[in-house]
């Protein structure tokens, strides 16, 4: 609906939000008077909506700054107010996909995520605390961390209460934040006989232009914590893809897929990533597999964040209409009618809960569907966010905030008893194992859904 002057004014839009590319090689983009400008219109309107105050702490951060003045207005609040609301955002999307009234198409073309994604932007080129840089850094941790000995050592290192005081106190790391396990042997090595490359010439094949139209094979991105963190997780896909008859194959390389980096604000080093995963990706796309990973946040950066960056680029245009989340891909097989149903194992009670970067990719609770298709298994959805948001949840500073985020949801999952709590993103996943109880009841940890469907299928 184009603006009128009927419509400039009106409330809120019942219209399907549209998000604009960002402009991040235009110079104005990082000029800093221009984005104070622009935060301040946003920050006025949201001031004057309220609708977002129970998502992340950035919204109560702005919100009791502005009733702190005298005359409650945001022209009163001091502008270091506003570094911290760019802070307390993690870029979940959720404001804009679920709550805003205010997003494009409507006149004020209101983006709260992507204007917060600027401003880090232009706090990046003043540059990182080490530790933030190191907690983005994966591929170099995990690489260093994945040293045999090493592994060990870090692994032992950070269950020892006496070590993680020192690590909060030197590193700026939370003495109570989950920190992921590392192995030695990563995903990508147990399955090395899956690499495309190390196979006779592959069939190059058209790529469907519609998302349903799937190939029925597929090449798995690892993602860098499925891949040293927990290589099992990769392991399950396998497992459930080929007992479903779908080959399953891993790219010759890849890289980080910027998310990490993206948090930041750290834009050159996400279009690094993106020039070197695109092209392997395409290598296997055009081979005559589709594309899957195991984390949401790797799947929306090829998806949303890539596309939206660089919006001229078809390449990565093909990508992002080829790559999918597991489940996804599932139901889409059982649209077919090619999904196995031969379930050996009940569930039970499964507490599932949808991580952020799930939700806002809008193909609908497709987890849960193909949970639900396990007999004897009731699925218990929490659609609420888990507070660990990245290296949100593990920085000394954000810790306390993140734990009252996430306190609701491991409140739920406490209070329903259930046989399994799961959750697509695993580091969700261990964030509400950090705030249960340590009662000895309930499940013994988290559990990632694709090791739960390969529990019911008994392989």
């Amino acid at each position: 609906m184009s603006s009128t002057p009927e419509t400039r004014g009106r409330e809120g839009s019942l219209e399907a939000p549209k998000r604009h590319t960002i402009d991040w090689r235009n110079p104005d983009f990082y000029n800093a008077e221009s984005l104070e400008k622009e935060l301040e219109r946003v920050f006025d309107i949201c001031h004057g909506c309220r609708r977002c105050f129970s998502l992340c702490d950035s919204f109560p951060t702005l919100f009791d700054a502005i009733d702190a003045t005298a005359d409650g207005e945001l022209h009163g609040v001091d502008r270091k107010v506003f570094r911290e609301v760019v802070d307390h955002c993690y870029l979940c999307d959720m404001c804009f996909m679920t709550k805003c009234p205010y997003v494009p198409p409507h006149p004020w073309n209101l983006d709260f995520p992507h204007l917060m994604l600027r401003a880090k932007a232009v706090h990046a080129r003043e540059g990182h605390s080490f530790r933030d840089q190191m907690l983005a850094s994966t591929e170099l941790v995990g690489r260093f961390a994945g040293i045999p000995v090493v592994a060990e050592v870090i692994n032992a290192v950070n269950r020892i209460p006496a070590a993680r005081v020192v690590l909060e106190k030197v590193g700026g790391v939370h003495r109570d934040a989950p920190l992921p396990q590392f192995h030695s042997t990563t995903a990508r090595t147990r399955l090395m006989p899956l690499v495309l490359g190390a196979l006779p010439g592959a069939e190059v094949v058209p790529v469907p232009g519609s998302r349903d139209q799937i190939q029925g094979r597929v090449a798995l991105f690892t993602t860098c914590y499925g891949n040293r963190n927990e290589p099992d997780m990769a392991l399950d896909l396998v497992a459930v893809f080929e007992h479903n008859g779908m080959p399953v194959r891993l790219a010759q390389k890849e890289r980080c897929c910027g998310m990490p980096r993206l948090e930041l604000g750290d834009l050159e080093t996400v279009a690094k990533y993106k020039e070197e995963n695109i092209p392997e990706l395409l290598k296997v796309i055009r081979a005559g597999y589709d594309v899957v990973a195991p984390i949401p946040s790797c799947v929306l950066m090829f998806k949303q964040e890539l596309p939206l960056m660089f919006p001229d680029d078809p390449d990565v245009a093909l990508v992002a209409s080829r790559i999918y989340d597991p489940f996804e891909y599932l139901m889409l097989r059982h649209k077919a009618g090619l999904l196995r149903t031969d379930f050996k194992q009940a569930l039970g009670k499964v507490s599932y809960h949808v991580p952020c970067h799930l939700r806002v990719q809008n193909i609908g609770l497709k987890t849960r569907d193909v949970l639900k298709l396990v007999p004897g298994t009731t699925v218990d959805v929490i659609e609420r966010c888990s507070g660990h948001d990245g290296t949100y949840a593990v920085k000394t500073e954000f810790r306390p905030h993140s734990v009252k985020i996430g306190l609701p949801v491991a409140t739920r999952v406490h209070n329903a008893h259930p046989d399994h709590y799961s959750s697509d993103c695993p580091m969700a996943g261990h964030q509400i194992d950090s705030m249960l109880p340590a009662d000895g009841h309930g499940p013994a940890g988290p559990e990632h859904p694709l090791k739960l469907l390969r529990q019911a299928y008994g392989i």
